[in-house]
């Protein structure tokens, strides 16, 4: 059985999340590649779980484009 997967990690970036086995990023068990894979949260947001509606995709667009 797999692990659950956290939605938000306290410190995502303390470990590789291409696998199960969830290994620190020192530390790269699985052969996965030699870089670890990052959480969704570290590139989309925390808010990565959520899907976009056409509306929300625009709405963020339009952020983006304003910056």
């Amino acid at each position: 059985m797999a692990k659950k997967f956290p939605v938000v990690p306290a410190h995502p970036e303390r470990l590789c999340w291409g696998c199960d086995q969830y290994c620190p990023a020192d530390d790269l068990r699985c052969g996965n590649g030699s870089d670890r894979t990052p959480h969704p949260c570290e590139l989309w947001g925390d808010d990565w779980e959520q899907p976009l509606t056409p509306e929300a995709q625009t709405q963020e667009v339009s952020k983006r484009l304003l910056r």
